[in-house]
């Protein structure tokens, strides 16, 4: 009996719970049905926005975009720019190589002709002016005198020892390398490009020094080229005579107000752009790109001026937004 009368109850409340939920619904129905067009209107097309929005939102921080934290960033050599104004120079090309200075080379002969008996430097030793070089007994007076260098610089070549006789030869040639000239070929189409003072990037591998052209002289005799010589700073003597370099000369300058470093511009499915930055979170953005060199490029539209973006291992972030897409398509 108790089972029965608790099935009765469960079969009415459940019936009762109907009726009112089916009510309920019913009115709302109609309140729906009831209200103005417009509201119905409005309330649609903000469901629909928000949708939009929600979506967009999703797409902009999902896709081509990744966090990584400022130690993480420092860590692996994630560094920043600006875009903002450049100027950029048409130039072209030409190789050559490094040469002395002739002011700052200096063969030495002895004063007297006579007999060499004490010899004080090598090949490769550094002297000042007026160090001692070697010490000459001269010939006819039996005196012996110092040889002294009259400039400073390097000792790049000896032909006196202990014992030997000087005769007329040279007996050491030192040269300072705290300045070197660039030697560039110009050849028949390029001439008219070129005047005294021209603005010319003297680079080699990862080295560069910004010059300008001193001098045009001709070649040897049956050569179809000019040479141009420009001079090279060298006090910190990283730069070596016969290095063979590349010559970028400046033919024009134009300035342009928005521009990025060639090395942050990185392609995402066939769209190119640059990593922009906002604390940790790093976003592709994609560029409408115009004239270039061999620095920067300019930006026509894409990003605002004072935006930070990668220039400097921005392949790690394309590279780790990668990796991510192909986890998430598995």
């Amino acid at each position: 009996m108790k089972n029965l009368l608790a099935i009765f109850f469960v079969i009415f409340f459940s019936s009762y719970a109907t009726i009112v939920l089916a009510s309920e619904e019913h009115e709302h129905q109609h309140a729906e049905h009831e209200q103005a067009p417009d509201e119905q209107h409005k309330e649609k097309e903000k469901h629909e926005d928000d949708e939009h929005n929600h979506d967009k939102g999703e797409e902009h921080s999902d896709e081509n975009a990744t966090e990584i934290t400022n130690a993480m960033a420092k860590k692996v050599g994630i560094e920043l720019s600006q875009v903002g104004p450049q100027t950029l120079h048409q130039t072209f090309t030409t190789y050559g190589r490094l040469a002395t200075a002739p002011e700052h080379s200096s063969h030495v002969r002895a004063r007297f002709p006579g007999i060499v008996r004490n010899v004080s430097v090598n090949i490769g030793d550094q002297v000042k002016e007026g160090d001692l070089l070697a010490v000459i007994e001269s010939n006819e007076s039996l005196k012996r005198y110092d040889l002294r260098a009259p400039i400073s610089g390097t000792i790049i070549q000896r032909h006196a020892n202990k014992g030997e006789m000087t005769q007329d030869q040279i007996l050491f040639s030192i040269s300072s390398f705290e300045s070197l000239w660039a030697e560039l070929r110009i050849f028949s189409t390029q001439q008219e490009l070129i005047t005294i003072g021209q603005p010319v990037h003297i680079i080699a591998g990862e080295k560069r020094f910004d010059s300008r052209i001193s001098h045009v002289l001709p070649a040897q005799e049956d050569s179809p080229y000019l040479i141009v010589r420009a001079q090279i700073n060298n006090t910190k003597i990283n730069w070596f005579p016969g290095l063979m370099v590349e010559g970028k000369v400046v033919i024009d300058e134009f300035d342009v107000p928005l521009s990025v470093s060639n090395s942050a511009i990185q392609t995402m499915n066939g769209i190119t752009g640059v990593f922009v930055n906002d604390h940790e979170n790093y976003s592709f953005m994609p560029l409408v790109l115009g004239r270039n060199d061999d620095d920067f490029t300019e930006v026509l539209s894409g990003v605002n001026a004072g935006e930070h973006y990668v220039v400097a291992n921005s392949f790690l972030i394309k590279a780790d937004i990668e990796k991510s897409e192909a986890e998430h398509e598995h």
